[in-house]
């Protein structure tokens, strides 16, 4: 199977050189950087010569915003598949409204990028094996309609009597459901931190620990992007997120 061909699309040469550090550890599709832009107006000229596989686009450009051009590259007489990637989680809202492929947040993680490629390869090969549906879209119902909440936007999730408090930088919904069953949907993308709470990875700030006097079970807590509040890490899972904040240095 021959790599994914990608246009990558970002202000700066270090972001676009961490671009090609990120898709050279991708397998199963491997990918290459076969060009770069650092602007919307490179990007059609590139475009315009060649066909990519994938446009890798940042939302903050200098210029039209990738936004834009995510919205005139989907009008286009052959749309390229376009992954939309912001350093705020609430874009994603925006994102999939313009109809792109998927969308990422920064820091992004090799796991998660791999899944976006695989999206990417279904389109230039629609024989290849199809998601779970729904993979990253959650169904919540409302009093008098169904919400679509992109799983990019949750925080995180908790555990609460039969409901499941979906947090989002913005809202808080309840949902039906199994914490366990979404740790296995959103493997790479969460991470189980106690018992009753996972975590989005990309929302994982610090790891600090709390005063004296605290249950020995609530002795760690995460501060988390986007949101005041923290969440507790159980001792059982204190090593798998140390070993996260390691990872990423």
């Amino acid at each position: 199977m021959t790599a994914l061909q990608v246009l990558v699309v970002d202000g700066p040469a270090q972001a676009r050189s961490r671009w090609r550090a990120l898709l050279a550890q991708c397998e199963a599709p491997a990918a290459t950087v076969a060009g770069e832009a650092a602007d919307a107006v490179q990007a059609m000229e590139s475009l315009g010569r060649r066909h990519f596989d994938l446009v890798l686009l940042d939302m903050c450009l200098p210029g039209v915003d990738g936004l834009v051009l995510a919205r005139a590259l989907r009008d286009r007489p052959r749309p390229h598949p376009v992954v939309l990637v912001s350093h705020r989680a609430e874009h994603a809202a925006l994102a999939f409204d313009a109809d792109v492929t998927d969308f990422l947040t920064w820091p992004v993680q090799p796991q998660r990028l791999q899944q976006a490629l695989r999206k990417v390869q279904r389109l230039r090969d629609p024989a290849a094996p199809a998601p779970a549906a729904g993979a990253d879209m959650l169904l919540i119902p409302q009093r008098d309609q169904v919400l679509r909440l992109p799983v990019p936007e949750v925080v995180y999730f908790r555990a609460e009597m039969k409901y499941l408090t979906v947090r989002t930088a913005r809202h808080s919904y309840l949902l039906e459901g199994s914490l366990a069953d979404l740790q296995a949907r959103l493997a790479g993308q969460f991470l189980r931190v106690h018992r009753n709470a996972l975590v989005a990875l990309r929302c994982m700030r610090a790891l600090q620990r709390a005063a004296a006097g605290q249950p020995q079970e609530d002795r760690w807590f995460l501060r988390l992007d986007g949101i005041q509040e923290t969440v507790a890490v159980s001792r059982r899972q204190l090593p798998a997120v140390r070993a996260w904040f390691k990872e990423i240095g």
